[in-house]
């Protein structure tokens, strides 16, 4: 039988990416708990303030460490397997991943060391001053990260030479390749999906503790911090997620039409369907339950104003439409949960029984799969919205992998990756268990922060 190299290209790299973009989320979000509880440690001098920080700076390192590591995987690809699209996207994407390393990786990595070893070797504002350098490190690492992946969807600021497979784009305005229409949007929604995840990390490691009376200072504080985090960023990735429909409208209009089922054009408003499975062959989503005019008030303010439907495009330009229907739905049912779950825990809190309510406890033990299980729906939405193409109306995915791949190489490196990847995720577990399991230091164990609260 002879395989599909095109198709198990796409298989791999979606397994690399989806398992790296595990641990870079929670890098940013949980660089952001650190800084805030670093913070309040140095305006306050309270010492749980300080155990909290240093607890969950032993928990960003491990992360850190195993995300760095399964990112390289990915830069190999692009030339094993996708050596025409490297070609094409190569000076384009040589930029932006230069300007990653110059401004983000060397300030990220440069200033771990002393964020991890450097508590009681320089003093509490120096070590501040490195935590916010991490995580600003890490956020400018998604900058440029997002930046390449926006151009892909909504290319700007270049021209194309060459023909056939030695064409390549070539850079003519910089910042528009920078601030293609696609990276404001993109960018937004992505660090809010990395800072809620860091909110939700805190609040289940504490809500664990609590239910089992361990630490219960410490973590009534920090989780108090990550639950108004994750309240004000759930808000605000509501209105991020309203501005990226309507980004999506204006520039991929088929990748909208596929998020939506819309598949047949209509008179007047188009419907919002708020569940249902779309059915390709039928042209229809099956069981839907939808709000009538519902998408064009959101997306263009006006219910009257038709949206575009799938059948306006040629049929080889349509994006497939079950899988990005899917993610994109559980992706805005749980950004409704997330924000439903801390609005909830601030009333409870504001009315002296969250500590006090296993129930809830354990359900914010449990919702920290949530925003992992929303940020990679988010990814696989928005890169299976934009097929056929790989470079939106410019390279198709079938043209762009390596000409002399075959698939059973690509089929043995990816079950190679696939065993690699189990142990790296069972090495992740096992050590941020046993960490949070252990818990924080007790506080004698710092004899710098006993002076630092003496003063």
């Amino acid at each position: 039988m002879e395989l599909d190299p095109v198709a198990l290209s796409r298989a791999q790299f979606a397994l690399t990416i989806m398992f790296h973009y595990l641990f870079p989320p929670l890098s940013i979000g949980l660089g952001l708990q650190l800084v805030l509880l670093e913070g309040l440690y140095l305006w306050t001098k309270e010492r749980d303030w300080e155990r909290a920080a240093r607890f969950f700076t032993r928990l960003f390192a491990v992360n850190f460490a195993v995300g760095v590591a399964t990112g390289i995987v990915m830069e190999f690809e692009f030339g094993t397997n996708w050596a025409t699209y490297s070609r094409f996207v190569g000076d384009v994407f040589g930029s932006a991943l230069a300007a990653e390393g110059i401004f983000a990786f060397f300030l990220e990595s440069g200033f771990l060391a002393i964020l991890v070893f450097g508590w009681d070797r320089v003093t509490p504002p120096v070590h501040f001053l490195a935590t916010i350098l991490v995580f600003l490190g890490s956020c400018f690492s998604a900058v440029w990260i997002v930046v390449a992946n926006s151009w892909q969807q909504t290319p700007a600021g270049f021209h194309v030479v060459g023909e056939g497979e030695s064409a390549r784009a070539r850079i003519t305005d910089f910042w528009a390749m920078v601030l293609n229409p696609s990276s404001a949007d993109r960018l937004t929604h992505t660090l809010l999906g990395a800072l809620i995840l860091g909110a939700f990390f805190v609040m289940s490691v504490c809500a664990w503790w609590l239910l089992r009376r361990e630490h219960e200072s410490l973590a009534k504080r920090a989780f108090g911090v990550a639950l108004i985090t994750g309240a004000l960023t759930s808000i605000a990735m509501f209105l991020s997620g309203h501005s990226n429909a309507q980004m999506v409208a204006t520039h991929q209009p088929a990748k909208l039409a596929a998020f939506e089922g819309h598949f047949h054009s209509e008179e007047g408003g188009t419907a919002l369907y708020l569940v249902g499975y779309p059915d390709e062959a039928r042209g229809e989503v099956v069981g839907g339950v939808a709000i009538p005019a519902m998408l064009s008030v959101l997306v263009y303010g006006d219910p009257d104003r038709p949206v575009r439907a799938l059948d306006t495009f040629p049929e080889e330009d349509r994006p497939p439409v079950v899988v990005p229907f899917a993610a994109y739905h559980l992706m805005i049912g749980l950004g409704t949960y997330f924000l439903v779950l801390t609005l909830w825990g601030l009333w409870l809190r504001w009315r002296g029984t969250l500590w006090t309510n296993r129930r809830v406890l354990w359900l914010f033990v449990v919702s920290v799969i949530g925003p992992y299980v929303a940020n990679q729906a988010g990814w696989v939405a928005a890169e299976v919205g934009r097929q056929p193409w790989v470079v939106y109306g410019l390279l198709r995915t079938r043209d762009a992998v390596s000409p002399t791949i075959v698939g059973d190489q690509v089929l043995g490196s990816t079950i190679l990756f696939s065993l690699v990847y189990i142990g790296l995720g069972a090495i992740w577990v096992f050590v941020m268990n046993e960490k949070i399991q252990h818990g924080p230091d007790a506080p004698e164990a710092h004899p710098a922060a006993i002076e630092a609260e003496a003063l």
